[in-house]
């Protein structure tokens, strides 16, 4: 049998996803970005990341909501496609793989040069240094991607602990010769010294330091229990903020006046040495280095498992949901890893030109991507019986609203805020090619004339008849062609079903992880059912499940059964996948026997 790839391998054990969701929101912009938002917003920062923190959890909710229901590693582009249409479902997985590969390239570089503190090397040696590291972790297998996760976010999670016990003591007078200290909150020209537009203004920086609490829902997808796992992690989603944002910016706020210089290098270096803790430069270096290839690591995950996706949907070369040995999206991971290494590079040659461009152009798409979701939730709410959902959004559809109200206004404070409008308008010049590529897309689907959809072959009584389909394979015309060229019911057939998840209606329903198991299950029920009927009507029929790649499925079945005929039944022409890639004019032009093309009308497309 032509067997699928391997499947995606369950690799990703509770304590994985555990760290993964409380790590995911810190990254090196919380150890390095917080203190900008502290000098422009003042003391009331933590409001900033307070507010910030709510919409992020909004958004999480809503995303929680529709991914237990239904687990899927493409997760919010499958929600998106189906409550708004293939559009939205093509920009949300483009525009999310584009963001993380951007990302990848940009904590590459920013690994670097936290490097360049102790080695004296090349920068752009030591982000390649760095990819090459991060793309070997996940080439290796999905375990070897959760165990460095787990502890990444682990050191991370211990250092912002470690800040909040140490802080709290030295602000409360717990601190050796240290009294209970509040002043710096007002002493420096007030609690908000530059007014409140300033702590709303900061929330276009702060937001996009909290951006990675998804990525639980799709690492999710790879674990043995999606459901538990996403409803865990959503529903923590709350304290973890809280804690780890809100909680460390008051009292950074509250140990250091908030227009102090250090504060816009490294804030929490600041502080630990304003404590008197001995080597705070070194031990904070090695934790936003440790964030930084966090960041990497689960920016290449999130990207490689994306683009699996969009190439499970026909949205990406198919070559691409190619599975390795140790079950994991090679080809994927290479492909964005490789992007990587162009921004790395982008960044060595011209970082203030085409580096900064690629920066910019990605700098609001996580917040259209959040929009989706938030837009997909409503609609696929109402098309729900909330009484089977196991996560719900809170006072529907109130808050979800007010949120889809809070992404649209930091849109426009991003477009009337000088530094960050080009930040808006590139986004936005992206998210267009992108739906220019949809379109394409699209009209390449219909793009085969009908008159193209039939051509006879010639006439003779065929002994031995290879059948190719998929949905079409119980399809009436495919029976009543067969019975033309076999009017005596004397031929041998051979019926081989590709094993793919567009044809089989999978790539629409099913997770990476589960992409190829129900695939094969889908594909194998067909098969048996008409191996069955042709059996039924006294026919000699055998057949087999074919590679996912129609014409690969079509060779291996003609060298192993050896046929006079070829019978290759599709969908019409604006449906059919197999004729944009005209499968049937290069089996005609393939093989030296009378290859007949069926086009059956009467089935519903499931793909």
């Amino acid at each position: 049998m032509g067997a699928p790839p391997n499947e995606l391998h369950k690799g990703l054990k509770q304590r994985h996803l555990t760290m993964i969701a409380i790590g995911g929101v810190i990254g090196a912009g919380l150890f390095v970005g917080s203190g900008v938002v502290i000098n422009s917003a003042g003391p009331a920062a933590f409001i900033s990341y307070a507010v910030t923190g709510v919409l992020i959890i909004m958004v999480m909710r809503m995303l929680g909501e529709m991914a237990t229901a239904n687990p899927s590693t493409g997760s919010f582009a499958d929600y998106a496609r189906k409550a708004l249409g293939g559009w939205a479902g093509f920009s949300a997985g483009w525009l999310y793989w584009y963001f993380w590969v951007i990302v990848v390239g940009f904590e590459a570089v920013a690994g670097a040069k936290v490097l360049t503190y102790w080695f004296s090397a090349p920068l752009w040696l030591l982000s390649l240094g760095l990819m090459l590291l991060m793309t070997a972790t996940n080439l290796f297998s999905v375990k070897s991607f959760g165990e460095f996760e787990f502890w990444f976010a682990g050191i991370k999670v211990g250092a912002i602990v470690l800040f909040l016990v140490l802080g709290a003591f030295y602000i409360f007078g717990l601190w050796p010769d240290k009294s209970a200290d509040f002043s710096n909150l007002t002493s420096q020209g007030g609690f908000m010294p530059n007014g409140t537009g300033a702590v709303f203004s900061a929330i276009v920086v702060v937001i996009f330091s909290m951006v990675g609490a998804e990525i639980a829902t799709i690492a999710a997808a790879e674990s043995s229990n999606p459901e538990k796992s996403i409803a865990k992690a959503t529903n923590s989603v709350i304290a973890r903020i809280a804690i780890f944002f809100v909680g460390s910016i008051f009292l950074l706020a509250v140990i250091l006046p908030w227009n102090d210089n250090e504060l816009g290098a490294s804030p929490y270096v600041a502080a630990f040495k304003q404590m008197g803790i001995p080597a705070a430069d070194h031990i904070m270096n090695a934790v936003v280095l440790t964030a930084v290839l966090s960041c990497l690591n689960s920016g290449l995950y999130t990207a490689s498992r994306m683009l699996f996706v969009l190439a499970a949907r026909r949205e990406a070369p198919v070559q691409l949901i190619r599975v390795s040995e140790k079950g994991v999206p090679r080809n994927a991971i290479l492909f964005s890893s490789i992007i990587g290494f162009l921004c790395v590079i982008a960044a060595a040659i011209s970082e203030d030109g085409v580096f900064l461009f690629l920066l910019n152009s990605s700098g609001a798409i996580i917040l259209f991507v959040y929009l989706l979701i938030c837009v997909s939730q409503v609609i696929l709410r109402r098309r729900t019986d909330s009484s089977t959902l196991t996560v719900k959004m809170w006072l529907f559809p109130a808050l979800s609203i007010l949120t889809i109200v809070g992404i649209l206004a930091v849109l426009v404070q991003m477009g009337l805020t000088q530094s960050t409008a080009p930040q808006l308008w590139l986004s936005l010049l992206a998210w267009a090619i992108v739906i220019a590529f949809y379109l394409v897309t699209k009209a390449r689907g219909g793009s085969v004339d009908a008159g193209e959809r039939a051509v006879d072959a010639p006439t003779g009584s065929a002994t031995r008849v290879l059948v190719l389909a998929n949905q079409t394979v119980d399809a009436t015309e495919l029976r009543d062609e067969l019975r033309r060229i076999d009017a005596a019911g004397s031929a041998e057939y051979f019926v081989c079903v590709p094993a793919n998840p567009v044809d089989t209606g999978q790539a629409e329903t099913k997770g990476a992880v589960y992409l190829w198991e129900a695939t094969t299950a889908a594909a194998q029920q067909r098969l048996d059912y008409t191996l069955g009927s042709l059996r039924e009507a006294g026919l000699t029929a055998e057949g087999e499940l074919g590679d996912y790649r129609p014409l690969t499925a079509l060779a291996d079945a003609f060298d192993r059964f050896d046929p006079d005929r070829i019978v290759v039944s599709t969908l019409p022409p604006d449906r059919s996948v197999w004729l944009r890639n005209d499968v049937v004019d290069r089996a005609r032009a393939e093989y030296d026997v009378p290859v007949t093309h069926v086009v059956a009308e009467s089935v519903v497309a499931t793909g």
